[in-house]
């Protein structure tokens, strides 16, 4: 391996798109969670898919490792260079290549985020509908098969990723998926790469499916005594069927760290954010169902917004919330817990989750999508405290087995990177097995973004 010869060599032939200044090494070396800073040795800015081919067959030839680098926003450590290499940022790739209005598709480069995206599509009638929370880029929420608030009527990037183009270990450059709707055409490559966190490839572009803009929205907030009753709520309103574009639960720890953070009044207990989408009527509708099973387990305190201004709001303040809990705790870092059981069994595990944090000597304020059986536990340590540490890695280890004992999983949408190898076994079995020689296969020298996903052994 050398590194410094890839280095070399990319800067004779792309100057100023590669950097190895301490500014920019550091800045891509950051996480978002409890992980140390690991920066790389040089980042590398693409302009097109040729550049980013260049890049990879450059550092295959001289065994330097490559990392795919979005916006910086994921929990798991997925960007972070633990064997050194190259970061590949894609800040310089973040157009729209083709809108297709009448198909109800765009084409778009992997450096767009979503919130540009969708600033982009006003004036069309459409947007894009998967919402992580964080202004993530497109690309790195294909690789890592983001979700968010509104997956419980949109679905994931699973859902709404068609086509992709694709740069491959050894500088190949490939098309997976069409802009058709539907293809039986033999394997899919497609939903082979969403989910891979760069560990099979580098996406230089992305088709997605768009959704029309509702033609009336409307949003609440309700309170509850328990975390029991409010979940319990949940459970009834999606078993009858009523399509909710997003469900999201706080407990009172994490109402109690918005109020400070976002200046808001939120009672400080267990609450629901709901939102609606459709024509006035079934807005009203479906909002009226909400109230009345909502009122049948003690909802109270609702709290309406139906102006787009006040929506906004009550969205940005759930979005924020993991930086409003990180902040009720200054002396703290966050392991991220993510998991997904089926609804049917969601009251169990959160009620058993939030047993496991009272017992524990550490804050692990509760919240998370609800409406898909997707939960997070946000565990504050102080970083230099090992009593600490090892509660909240039991707490994770416990929350991650109970999800599998629960016929879940354990990430609903941060995806493995490093955080999450040690459960991959339990989760996947032989099944993770397979997964490493699919790696071994496409990524023979195992220099794309190595040390996540799966462990190779030899």
């Amino acid at each position: 391996m050398s590194i410094e010869t890839a280095l070399t060599a990319l800067t004779q032939v792309l100057g100023d798109q590669i950097s190895v200044s301490k500014a920019d090494l550091d800045a891509h070396g950051q996480s978002e969670t409890h992980f140390l800073a690991t920066p790389p040795d040089g980042v590398a800015y693409p302009r097109t898919a040729s550049d980013v081919a260049l890049i990879v067959k450059t550092c295959a030839e001289h065994l330097c490792p490559v990392i795919g680098y979005g916006a910086g926003t994921s929990l798991e450590g997925h960007t972070l260079a633990i064997q050194g290499g190259i970061a590949i940022d894609f800040k310089d790739m973040a157009g729209i290549v083709a809108l297709q209005a009448d198909d109800m598709t765009v084409r778009v480069q992997p450096g767009m985020t979503r919130e540009v995206l969708n600033n982009e599509l006003r004036a069309t009638g459409l947007f894009f509908p998967v919402d992580p929370g964080a202004n993530a880029s497109l690309g790195g929420m294909a690789s890592t098969r983001a979700s968010g608030t509104t997956a419980v009527r949109y679905g994931t990037m699973r859902d709404n990723v068609l086509a992709l183009e694709v740069v491959m270990a050894d500088g190949r450059i490939i098309r997976t998926g069409s802009g058709a709707r539907k293809s039986s055409a033999g394997f899919d490559l497609t939903a082979l790469i969403v989910g891979s966190e760069g560990t099979l490839g580098l996406i230089t572009e992305l088709t997605l499916k768009l959704q029309g803009q509702p033609e009336a929205v409307g949003a609440a907030t309700c309170a509850f005594d328990t975390i029991e009753d409010a979940v319990a709520a949940v459970t009834a309103t999606t078993s009858m069927g009523i399509p909710m574009a997003r469900i999201e639960f706080l407990d009172a720890a994490s109402v109690a760290a918005v109020n400070a953070y976002s200046n808001a009044s939120f009672p400080e207990t267990p609450h629901l954010m709901v939102e609606f989408h459709g024509s006035d009527a079934a807005v009203a509708e479906q909002a009226e169902r909400f109230g009345e099973i909502a009122t049948e387990f003690g909802g109270a305190e609702f709290e309406w917004a139906t102006r787009a201004e006040d929506r906004n709001r009550l969205w940005k303040m759930r979005h924020h919330a993991y930086w409003a809990i990180l902040a009720s705790r200054t002396d703290a870092t966050a392991i991220v817990t993510d998991v997904c059981v089926p609804i049917s069994n969601l009251a169990q595990a959160v009620k058993e989750t939030q047993s496991d944090i009272e017992a524990s000597p550490i804050t692990a304020p509760i919240l998370g999508h609800v409406g898909d059986g997707n939960f997070h536990a946000i565990l504050l340590i102080d970083p230099n405290n090992p009593v600490e540490w090892k509660a909240a890695k039991d707490l994770s280890a416990r929350m991650a087995q109970r999800a599998l004992d629960l016929g879940g999983t354990i990430t609903g949408e941060h995806g493995v990177g490093m955080g999450k190898l040690d459960y991959m076994s339990k989760e996947h079995g032989a099944g993770w097995d397979v997964m490493a020689q699919i790696k071994r296969a496409m990524d023979p020298q195992n220099i794309l973004n190595p040390g996540k996903v799966v462990r190779l052994n030899g």
